[in-house]
């Protein structure tokens, strides 16, 4: 069953123009995906909404964007370079290659029932050139994760902006990994991004704002949409944390193929800054008046944008009816909705419906810009349509709009994708309807 369901959700955001296999035409790439038409607007909402919400809504965070290639010695620093490894075995058989820890046998190939080679560790940054010559000192990595960039400019933003603390910097970007077996749609890929915050605190105070900033991410999971059932919580243990951290939670959500991380909340210590501080020889400090220089502590609130799509389409997807009555829509929040309302004529071939409509359609996008013009097929098929991409509303011009009963001149009607109700309301109360619902704030 929940097979099933995952090749429903592949299936409808290819169709539809979600999410595309990478570089498909050429046989594709494994972990790679391409983002469709609606695709992009549903990841581009989901991060300004994240961008609204942990940035600018707050006076305590600032907004970065580090560049992707940085001098290697920042992820000597980090150590990335020495310890940013998974087991990798290979089957002496078929040569298919594994993560050793997330297979039943270590010994046995899945797919051939082969002898496996013992487990080596395999460092899954990716590596490449600087400059014309190719040799060690031209060596630099695609970043693994966004978080670097935002450590190694803590002191620029010191002396830019004079915070005080506590405060954070937060960031949206690419991050790679040459993952030994990418899988499960776009959770694990080799290609990826993240929304990640570094928030610099006093060390005597990090578990009061590691609470704050673990209810704000259950805020924002609420906000997208994404159903707070599936979602728990996960105390990782001692062993399994990452070598910096002295406190992690992961946020776990039931996809289709398992509970699986969504996202991360850690307590890194000031790990990250000493040692930057060392590496570097700068004092990435910080001290008030008559104060003693320290370096900070971080919480890492961290998002997968991929992971947090794929949970938002799973949480949305729904069915009702059966056979050629069966309606398959996407409950998406409005605000996150790649298309906020359809404006339709009821018929596309009198003229005077299509003028009309196409007023209602530009007054409409002047508001909500996300707004999708749809007069293909019967009005019954545009509606099963714009269910199915998760339009919230469906707008229609028809004889009454233009008067033919006059109490009911310039009024459409609203259809509302989640119940298929329907109301009458005037074009200036239809579009302030959309705007309200659908537009971040």
């Amino acid at each position: 069953m929940a097979d099933d369901v995952m090749e429903k959700i592949v299936s409808l955001a290819k169709r539809r123009g979600f999410i595309y296999p990478g570089s498909e035409i050429y046989g594709g790439l494994a972990g790679t995906w391409d983002y469709g038409p609606l695709g992009v607007e549903l990841k581009n909402n989901i991060k300004a909404l994240w961008w609204r919400m942990f940035v600018q809504n707050r006076d305590d965070m600032y907004g970065m964007d580090a560049a992707i290639i940085m001098n290697p010695k920042a992820w000597e620093a980090s150590g990335h370079v020495s310890g940013f490894s998974d087991p990798l075995s290979e089957c002496k058989i078929c040569k298919h290659r594994f993560r050793t820890d997330q297979i039943a046998d270590p010994k046995v190939c899945p797919d051939c029932g082969g002898k496996l080679s013992s487990p080596r560790q395999f460092n899954m940054m990716f590596k490449t050139s600087v400059g014309a010559a190719e040799d060690e000192s031209s060596v630099v990595y695609l970043r693994p994760e966004t978080a670097g960039g935002m450590f190694v400019n803590f002191k620029n933003v010191l002396d830019s902006l004079h915070p005080s603390l506590p405060f954070g910097l937060g960031q949206i970007g690419k991050a790679f990994r040459n993952e030994i077996a990418p899988r499960d749609f776009i959770f694990r890929s080799r290609e990826f991004e993240q929304m990640e915050v570094e928030y610099f605190v006093r060390p005597d105070t990090w578990a009061e704002h590691f609470e704050a900033w673990r209810k704000a991410m259950w805020d924002f999971i609420v906000a997208i949409g994404i159903t707070k059932e599936k979602v728990s919580e996960l105390e990782v243990e001692d062993g399994d944390r990452a070598h910096y951290s002295k406190r992690t939670i992961d946020f776990e959500f039931e996809y289709p193929f398992g509970k699986k991380e969504l996202y991360g909340l850690a307590y890194r210590t000031d790990f990250d800054l000493k040692a930057h501080s060392d590496t570097s020889t700068k004092p990435l400090t910080y001290a008030e008046e008559s104060e003693e220089p320290f370096h900070p502590h971080v919480i890492e609130p961290s998002f997968g944008v991929d992971r947090t799509v794929l949970a938002v389409l799973t949480s949305a997807y729904a069915e009702e009816g059966e056979g050629d009555e069966k309606r398959v829509y996407l409950k998406l929040a409005p605000m996150v909705a790649p298309i906020k309302a359809a404006v339709s004529p009821l018929l596309k071939n009198k003229p005077e419906l299509v003028t009309k409509a196409r007023e209602v359609y530009l007054a409409l996008k002047k508001e909500v810009p996300q707004i999708m013009w749809d007069d293909n097929g019967n009005i019954g098929k545009r509606y099963r349509r714009q269910d199915e991409i998760g339009t919230p509303f469906c707008i229609v011009i028809d004889f009454d709009t233009l008067g033919e009963k006059p109490e009911l001149t310039d009024t459409v009607t609203l259809r509302h994708r989640d119940t298929g109700e329907q109301e009458r309301l005037s074009i200036s109360d239809a579009i302030a309807r959309v705007k309200d619902a659908t537009v971040l704030r």
